[in-house]
């Protein structure tokens, strides 16, 4: 019979050889607290909204607003959609349902500080317990913000803005039930946790039937957004590159660099891209394409809105905030507008030009996707070949001839790399580091494309 010892040693060896896991072990015993000293992270988190996609789903608002027992809804658009079928559309399913609602139709096409304030005012004032965003980013984008900053009543406007312009807070409130309606085919504002605005002080900046009615350079310069979304968040720094390392997954930023999952997304939107933006923006009565180019909006937000972007939307910023006189086509607005999807694409060429020697494999196969034959050319000319791949793409749909042709020249170089240097959130995701004299560069190489 083995002694009183003899067991306690036996004991002692069994729990030092079992699983310590406590999912599978009986006895866990905690390992000691450590700090972790790693300078990069070390994992990824996929967040995306829910999705509801198919001809005629905005007719279901009303029923979705009715099942989560919503008793003021905020409806969210801008003046000239107001008049357009897909407002019509959500505003029928309300009353059909017996929604309350209110409509704010005051948002502005490329948002604003201000802009946005009038619309948190707004909300602050009726406080509503559900908003509906009809239209294109700029109004998905404020109506994410009036949503926040009406749940968080005591928040200073800029602490949610990110670092170094503002505070960067985590959000941690509860935020009311918000469905948005997209209505242009670019921005995936609608999958996205983040808003873009200009700050004027500092000069910086899925119902698919909707798409229909999207004229021809709404179509064209929203596609150029879908495009840049997804080859910036494949080429962007990988997430296990990017620094500094959490301390707490709160503090994980939404844009986190390239991963496995965000990859998928991102490549099935440029198949997308590839195979339909022509058509889509060349013929709006081809259903099919606009269809798909909605769909790819929303691929690539997914994509995107978890890995990030890097140079190209980092450098718009300032382009569309300091616009002078330049009046984009097809838009109907009464003050000068540079539209986001064509201030990131004027930069596309010269920024994958400069990223190429990073990731060249990445670079090659977006060139691929996007139809050029890459099986003879050298790793070592992967940013010149996707450069050109897109500067063709954009001259086969009349896109201007670069910065100059928006209204800048040498001279706005300084001012245009002082807007880019506060865009930290994006720019350090490129997979390549840049200086000043290189954003310069960028900018200098962006003056003409063709």
């Amino acid at each position: 019979m083995a002694t009183q010892g003899r067991v306690v040693h036996l004991l002692q060896q069994l729990q030092r050889a079992s699983c310590r896991c406590p999912a599978h072990s009986q006895t866990y015993s905690q390992a000691p607290g450590h700090v972790t000293t790693r300078a990069t992270d070390y994992a990824f988190e996929m967040a995306c909204s829910n999705i509801r996609y198919g001809e005629g789903v905005t007719n279901e608002i009303g029923m979705d607003l009715q099942n989560i027992g919503a008793r003021k809804v905020c409806v969210m658009t801008d003046k000239n959609l107001a008049k357009l079928p897909p407002v019509n559309a959500v505003l029928d399913s309300l009353v059909k349902n017996g929604v309350n609602f209110q409509v704010f139709d005051k948002v502005r096409v490329e948002p604003t500080d201000l802009s946005f304030i009038e619309a948190i005012t707004f909300a602050k004032q009726e406080q509503f317990d559900a908003f509906v965003a009809v239209g294109g980013g700029s109004v998905m984008d404020t109506c994410k913000v009036a949503n926040l900053y009406s749940c968080s009543p005591d928040a200073e406007f800029f602490d949610y803005v990110n670092a170094p312009i503002g505070k960067g807070k985590p959000v941690t409130v509860g935020l009311c039930p918000l469905i948005a309606v997209p209505t242009t085919a670019g921005t995936g504002s609608e999958t996205t946790g983040v808003a873009v605005f200009d700050y004027e002080a500092m000069k910086v900046k899925t119902d698919p039937l909707h798409a229909l009615h999207m004229p021809n350079r709404v179509a064209a310069y929203s596609g150029f957004d879908v495009l840049c979304h997804a080859l910036e968040s494949y080429t962007a720094l990988p997430y296990s590159l990017r620094s500094p390392c959490p301390p707490n997954p709160i503090n994980r930023p939404a844009y986190q660099g390239s991963n496995p999952i965000s990859d998928i997304w991102s490549k099935q939107a440029l198949r997308i891209v590839a195979k339909y933006m022509k058509r889509a923006v060349q013929n709006p009565d081809d259903h099919e394409a606009r269809f798909n180019m909605h769909l790819a909006s929303a691929f690539a937000g997914i994509g995107f809105g978890n890995a990030g972007v890097h140079l190209c939307h980092g450098m718009s910023y300032p382009v569309s905030g300091m616009v002078k006189t330049f009046k984009a086509k097809d838009y109907n607005v009464d003050y000068p507008l540079v539209p986001h999807g064509l201030s990131v694409v004027l930069t596309s060429p010269a920024v994958f030009t400069f990223t190429g020697s990073m990731c060249p494999e990445r670079h090659l196969e977006a060139a691929e996707i996007l139809g050029t034959d890459t099986k003879t050319v050298k790793r070592e000319d992967a940013g010149l070949v996707l450069a050109d791949t897109l500067r063709n793409f954009l001259f086969e749909l009349n896109v201007e001839d670069g910065l100059s042709a928006v209204g800048y020249t040498k001279e706005d170089i300084p001012a245009l790399v002082k807007g880019t240097l506060p865009q930290e959130r994006v720019t350090k995701l490129s997979p390549r580091p840049q200086t000043e004299e290189d954003l310069a560069a960028l900018f200098e190489s962006s003056m003409k494309l063709y």
